[in-house]
């Protein structure tokens, strides 16, 4: 996991290049989740923010969708959100994290993202994965495994 780039990545920051490497020494905190200003999503990312002192004493939370940066930052702002959001447009992070996944609603079948977090260690290896993630919940899931590891 250590050689996958970031790259092609734009942070909401104005960043243009990511690389996990960048990371090493600390743990980091990869959620995914499909789409900016959905209820779902608003829900995870707002779980995030309320819990961010908590989860910096353990870990940099990134999350990471397909949407574009404008998309990112107009959430970011009506959110409030405190940590950085990565556009993933051509799901190369999603596609390497196994989390770009064929979905289906309403009968109509489609490519998206499977919600799902993982914790890097500090030498940025998966420590912990929860795929198919439920929102309700799941911040406190990750705070739980963080003060118990």
């Amino acid at each position: 996991m250590k050689n996958i780039m970031l790259q092609g990545l734009d942070a909401d920051g104005g960043e243009k290049i990511y690389k996990l490497v960048n990371f090493e020494g600390n743990k980091v905190i990869l959620y995914f989740y499909p789409k900016d200003n959905t209820s779902g999503c608003t829900q995870e990312a707002c779980d995030f923010r309320d819990n961010i002192n908590r989860l910096t004493n353990y870990a940099t939370v990134i999350g990471v969708s397909p949407d574009s940066i404008k998309s990112h930052k107009s959430f970011k702002e009506k959110q409030n959100l405190n940590f950085i959001l990565l556009s993933d447009s051509e799901h190369k992070l999603a596609e390497a994290f196994e989390v770009w996944k064929e979905k289906s609603m309403y009968g109509r079948k489609y490519m998206g993202i499977e919600r799902s977090t993982f914790i890097l260690d500090k030498n940025l290896k998966i420590e912990k994965e929860w795929r198919k993630v439920k929102v309700k919940g799941h911040v406190d899931d990750v705070i739980n495994y963080l003060l118990n590891k």
